[in-house]
C-alpha cells in the first residue's frame, strides 16, 4: 500500500512538469493511462500541484541529505551555547540550500532519465517512476547501514532480498532516515567535545579563583566563539558535511 501511495506521488511530480492539456480524461482508463501527459485537465493538474507541495516538505526530510545537515547545525548551536544565534531560520535555510547543492547530481540524473522522456511521451509512467527511483536509491544505498536496512526487512517479514535492487522503496526510507540520524549524533559528539573541554576548564578556574557566584557559561561563551571563529568552524563543518556524501 505505501509503495502504491509512493508510486501515485512520483507519477503526479512527474506530469506536473508535463506539457498542459485541456482534453478531459474519459472513464475508465488505468491510473498509468489517467495520469498520462496528454490526458491531464488544468484543473487536474492543480490539484495534483497542491498535493505534491503538501508532500514536498515530508520528501524532502525522508529522502535526502536534509536530515543530517539540520540535526548536527543544532547540535553545533547547542554546544556553542549561543542560544538562539544562529536564529532557527538561517540554518533552516543554510541546510536546504546545502541539501540542493548535494543532491543536485542525483536530481539532475532522474531529470535525464525519468522526467525529459515522460515528457516528450516516450516512456511510460510505471517505467518512468522506476528509472527515476534508481539514481535516488543508489544515493540512499549508499548512506544506509546495512544494519538498519536488515531491520526494517525483519520487521516486515517479507522475501529476504538478493540485491539492493529487490528493497522496497518503503523499507529503504526509514532504514536511510535512522541511519542519517546516528551518523549525524556520532557529528555532534565529536563536535560537543573541544566546546565541553573548554566549559570544564573555565568552570575549574573559576572555582579556584573563589567566583563561584560567576556563571561560568558567561566566561566560556567568549571563548568558544573565539576558538569556532580562529579555526574557521563553519568552513570546517559545512565542508566536512558535504564530504561526507560523496
Amino acid at each position: 500500500m505505501k509503495a502504491r501511495i509512493l508510486k501515485i506521488t512520483l507519477l503526479a511530480i512527474f506530469c506536473l512538469l508535463a506539457r498542459p492539456s485541456w482534453a478531459a480524461a474519459p472513464m475508465g482508463l488505468s491510473l498509468d493511462q489517467f495520469l498520462a501527459p496528454d490526458r491531464l485537465s488544468l484543473s487536474l493538474q492543480l490539484l495534483l500541484l497542491l498535493t505534491v507541495l503538501s508532500l514536498a516538505p515530508a520528501l524532502v526530510v525522508m529522502v535526502t541529505s536534509f536530515t543530517r545537515l539540520a540535526v548536527v547545525f543544532s547540535f553545533l548551536r547547542h554546544a556553542l551555547g549561543t542560544q538562539q544565534m544562529p536564529p532557527n531560520q538561517i540554518l533552516i535555510a543554510l541546510s536546504l540550500f546545502l541539501t540542493v547543492f548535494i543532491m543536485a547530481p542525483v536530481w539532475q540524473e532522474i531529470q535525464e532519465k525519468a522526467v525529459t522522456p515522460y515528457i516528450n511521451q516516450k516512456m511510460p509512467g510505471d517505467v518512468a517512476v522506476k528509472k527515476g527511483l534508481e539514481p535516488l536509491r543508489a544515493f540512499m544505498l549508499k548512506q544506509t547501514r546495512e544494519k538498519d536496512l536488515g531491520l526494517f526487512i525483519s520487521i516486515t517479514k517479507g522475501q529476504r532480498p538478493k540485491n539492493a535492487d529487490d528493497v522496497p522503496i518503503s523499507t529503504m526510507i526509514p532504514a536511510f532516515m535512522i541511519s542519517e540520524l546516528r551518523t549525524a549524533f556520532e557529528i555532534g559528539f565529536l563536535l560537543y567535545l573541544p566546546f565541553l573541554i573548554i566549559d570544564m576548564v573555565v568552570a575549574s578556574v573559576l572555582l579556584s579563583m573563589g567566583m563561584m557566584m560567576l556563571p561560568p557559561v558567561m566566561i566560556s561563551l567568549v571563548f568558544k566563539v573565539l576558538l569556532f571563529v580562529l579555526v574557521d568552524g563553519w568552513n570546517l563543518v559545512v565542508g566536512s558535511l558535504v564530504k561526507s556524501f560523496y
